[in-house]
């Protein structure tokens, strides 16, 4: 059994990831002060793969395998990621918690020269290397150039600085981990601009047979943004395409009621289909799921997963 007042964590060893594993061991040693955790950095193939075609087409597992082995291994205890950064299928033995309050799910535009994504001039090159962005970028301006862009966010905003793009698309969440909110010049409705399934939520991640770990990260769980998860990973579960195509779900509540928005769009990101559904907070992951189902219908989705099976 693992001792739980002494631990081992372990991240990626970039500014953002070191900034949301302090986050997290602070808030467990709010609540438990007799907690010492040692950081322990690992490098992932996604850290060192200089690839120029967007990661959503190669896979999100490129940022977190290593880390999962170390964890399957006994390497670490925990590990702690960006939700948005973790695949719906989660390995055989682990399992992924959501923490403490989600933070700004919003999508950012980030630029030197104008302040909003209608402002730019037409065959502006905006750098993403997310396809979901690409296809709300086409989508509200087909005029625009899209670029993968590569790096972790200090090195994308240098990029930019450079020339090399004129805007950048990027989570709010992010940037306000690494204190470089000021640097975001337009925020997008996340009714609109449908964020990642789980965006601005932080999760650890830990074995199955650790029921002593999984209650100790209870302590620091937010009630809402585990609702808000369950709803939106659902989605992504049901909706199928897995990393090819673009998929987004973004899950809130007002009142008694929760609010479902979904996306998916074709390989090329040229086409989008967005939809909504609302209903009692209570049944978030049904709703959730038949909004899946109804969006798995659109042709280009229909069709990817036939080809395939």
């Amino acid at each position: 059994m693992t001792n739980v007042t002494k631990l081992t964590v372990g991240t990626r060893a970039s500014q953002m990831a070191l900034a949301q594993t302090g986050i997290v061991i602070q808030a467990l040693k709010a609540r438990s002060p007799d907690i010492a955790v040692t950081v322990t950095k690992i490098t992932t193939k996604g850290d060192v793969t200089d690839t120029p075609i967007p990661l959503d087409t190669v896979g999100k597992a490129w940022f977190t395998k290593e880390i999962e082995q170390a964890l399957i291994d006994g390497t670490i205890d925990f590990a702690v990621h960006s939700l948005k950064d973790l695949p719906p299928e989660t390995p055989p033995g682990l399992a992924i918690v959501p923490v403490l309050v989600r933070d700004d799910p919003r999508d950012v535009l980030v630029c030197n020269t104008h302040k909003t994504l209608a402002q730019l001039p037409k065959g502006a090159i905006i750098g993403t290397d997310s396809l979901r962005r690409k296809a709300l970028l086409l989508q509200q301006r087909p005029d625009v150039q899209v670029k993968s862009v590569r790096g972790n966010a200090n090195t994308r905003l240098q990029k930019m600085q450079h020339g090399e793009y004129d805007a950048l698309v990027m989570a709010a969440a992010g940037l306000e981990r690494i204190q470089c909110t000021g640097a975001i010049t337009e925020y997008f409705d996340p009714t609109v601009f449908v964020p990642a399934i789980g965006q601005g939520a932080l999760a650890i991640e830990v074995r199955v047979d650790q029921p002593e770990m999984r209650a100790l990260f209870s302590a620091i769980q937010d009630e809402t943004t585990l609702r808000a998860i369950a709803a939106e990973r659902a989605f992504a579960e049901i909706v199928g395409g897995g990393c090819k195509l673009p998929v987004a779900c973004y899950v809130h509540f007002e009142n008694d009621l929760a609010y479902i928005h979904g996306l998916v769009g074709s390989m090329d990101a040229a086409e989008c289909s967005i939809q909504t559904v609302s209903g009692p907070a209570s049944d978030a992951v049904s709703l959730a799921e038949q909004l899946a189902r109804e969006l798995a219908k659109e042709p280009f989705v229909a069709d990817y997963n036939e080809a395939v099976r």
